[in-house]
């Protein structure tokens, strides 16, 4: 089991000190497959620290180029949640029957019709999804007509024949998390000009993540598909809340290990975006403080900054 602990380290620590570490465990707590709680969040901390020295030690890009990499990632992974439901009933054939919100004005499967609905070719959600795969493996080319054809269906100059009405009109499928609907071009126009930046700075090659990265959207994908919940559910918008709290909180641990700013890029870019959509739709979050919420979002910006200046001080300094 401590295998797995090494896990949050790079591949070139795992190589060069994986035994090591190893042997230290087993000597120090012999018989024990686990070491304890304690001594697990050591070890997890010092893999993302190790991590993000790797990140910034490789100078092959620049690193507001990560940094906006980083920011399409996020931004199609936040596009992608409401639809998760959608996309993996529309791959195995699913009927939504009776769990789906607004029936009656979102456009279905031929299988899956209901009174008055218009047959829809594919799920909106496969945009966000291509667009998401595409950024995983560096595929600049894929992500960006991706991301253009995300915003043309928001905006409806497209029309709606071949995505239906999914997402444009009402709530969505069944709104889960539904941070954002595709008629919120802030979010699409955001992403489109984060995938233009990548595809204009050519000379540079993206970081290509193994497809391991997409496992947990498999997984959410598997679980959303049989929850049913909805994003005016209290539980729901708290979980998502907590979600975000920890995302942000490990951007300032990254920014802090090493002081550099690509972290500030992506988070500057989901507080906009994420509060904007809460503003014009209180509903998001009103089973929680709507002012606590927005300064949750947006604090960690000057936090982020102030904190990447602080260590590049020190490290002159020493």
């Amino acid at each position: 089991m401590n295998r797995i602990l090494l896990a949050a380290y790079p591949k070139d620590y795992r190589t060069r000190q994986g035994q090591e570490v190893l042997g230290c465990l087993a000597e120090a707590y012999p018989g024990r497959s686990w070491p304890p709680p304690r001594e697990v969040a050591a070890l997890l901390s010092g893999g993302v620290q190790a991590r993000a020295r790797a990140v910034v030690e490789d100078t092959s890009r620049p690193w507001w180029l990560d940094g906006f990499h980083l920011t399409a990632l996020v931004l199609a992974a936040l596009a992608l949640v409401p639809y998760l439901q959608d996309v993996w009933h529309w791959a195995l054939r699913i009927d939504p029957t009776d769990h789906s919100v607004g029936f009656h004005h979102a456009g279905w499967f031929p299988w899956a019709q209901g009174p008055g609905t218009r047959t829809r070719s594919l799920p909106y959600g496969l945009l966000p999804l291509i667009c998401l795969v595409a950024l995983v493996r560096g595929k600049r080319w894929i992500a960006l007509p991706a991301s253009a054809a995300m915003l043309l269906v928001g905006s409806r100059i497209a029309g709606t024949t071949f995505f239906g009405d999914e997402g444009v009109v009402g709530v969505g499928y069944y709104g889960l998390g539904a941070p954002l609907r595709a008629e919120d071009l802030v979010l699409s126009g955001v992403l489109f000009l984060a995938c233009t930046v990548l595809v204009a700075h050519r000379p540079s090659r993206l970081r290509r993540r193994s497809y391991g990265w997409l496992v947990p959207v498999a997984a959410a994908m598997f679980v959303a598909g049989f929850l049913h919940l909805t994003s005016t559910d209290p539980y729901v918008q708290r979980v998502q809340f907590a979600v975000e709290v920890a995302a942000l909180t490990a951007a300032w641990v990254l920014t802090a290990a090493v002081g550099d700013y690509r972290w500030l890029v992506p988070v500057a870019a989901f507080t906009v975006v994420r509060g904007e959509a809460i503003v014009n739709q209180p509903y998001l979050s009103d089973s929680l403080p709507g002012n606590a919420v927005l300064l949750c979002l947006f604090l960690p910006i000057p936090l982020l900054a102030v904190t990447a200046q602080q260590h590049r001080k020190q490290s002159v300094r020493a």
